[in-house]
């Protein structure tokens, strides 16, 4: 990780989960930080935690449904820290109910602005400043899921329209590796596909926390956020000539 030491990097939804733990790392290694959140509070904890380490964690509010909150932060990013190094596109959500025959509009349209939209515009953004700074070595790492390579098996549906998010965040990871190559840059793209993590992601599916901890403590073995975590770095930490395109991984005793 040496050579990231100094460096810049954006990540989305960092305020709890995956995210935080993601900063967390990225810190300890030396990097220059920009979490974004709507709940910046935690992220500003999280950042006085984080004083001792080696980089610095710089919290920004950003709700990622509106573009021009998006485009002010990355403007910031550019003034103050001359651009990103490493763009990762942590954030994600699935609202229920979120089925395809019996879902909300509403629910589709938030999933859709925050899991693809707020996902494009940030690599999009990154990449623009990655060419500008000439940070041919620049990594995007977007976070999908094991829902973006089959349907889950829950009856009712009840993440059919999350699930079709993280398909096509998987085609777009896939279109961005291509157009990358036909801009003639070595900037990377890689996509992580996690199975169950422990994270607030099920108690806000549910819409009762208490309800989500049932769910993990159900399960004979269960993935941590800091697994995740830990992969984002063997990415970075893999010399340039070398790109990981997608990593799927699930507790071992995962049935599906």
């Amino acid at each position: 990780m040496d050579r990231w030491r100094g460096r810049v990097a954006l990540v989305t939804g960092a305020s709890v989960g995956i995210g935080a733990s993601v900063v967390e790392k990225l810190v300890e290694h030396g990097m220059t930080v920009v979490g974004c959140a709507r709940n910046v509070a935690k992220i500003e904890a999280n950042a006085e935690k984080l004083k001792k380490c080696a980089g610095k964690l710089v919290p920004v509010k950003c709700d990622l449904r509106r573009e021009e909150e998006i485009l002010a932060m990355f403007e910031l990013i550019k003034k103050e820290y001359g651009g990103v190094d490493v763009c990762i596109n942590n954030a994600g959500c699935a609202v229920s109910p979120d089925s395809i025959l019996s879902g909300s509009t509403d629910s589709w349209r938030t999933q859709l602005e925050v899991n693809v939209l707020a996902l494009c515009i940030c690599s999009r953004e990154s990449v623009k400043q990655m060419r500008e700074k000439n940070a041919d070595d620049g990594q995007i790492v977007n976070l999908s899921s094991m829902s973006g390579h089959r349907i889950p098996p829950f009856k009712g549906g009840t993440t059919h329209f999350y699930s079709s998010t993280k398909f096509a965040v998987n085609a777009i990871t896939e279109a961005t590796r291509r157009e990358l190559r036909e801009l003639k840059t070595h900037i990377r793209v890689a996509m992580i596909c996690p199975g169950l993590v422990r994270t607030e992601f099920q108690g806000r599916l549910l819409g009762d926390m208490a309800k989500g901890e049932e769910l993990y403590a159900s399960q004979e073995q269960i993935l941590e956020a800091d697994d995740i975590a830990s992969l984002v770095v063997t990415i970075l930490q893999t010399p340039p000539h070398v790109q990981i395109h997608d990593i799927l991984v699930r507790p071992t005793a995962q049935v599906y």
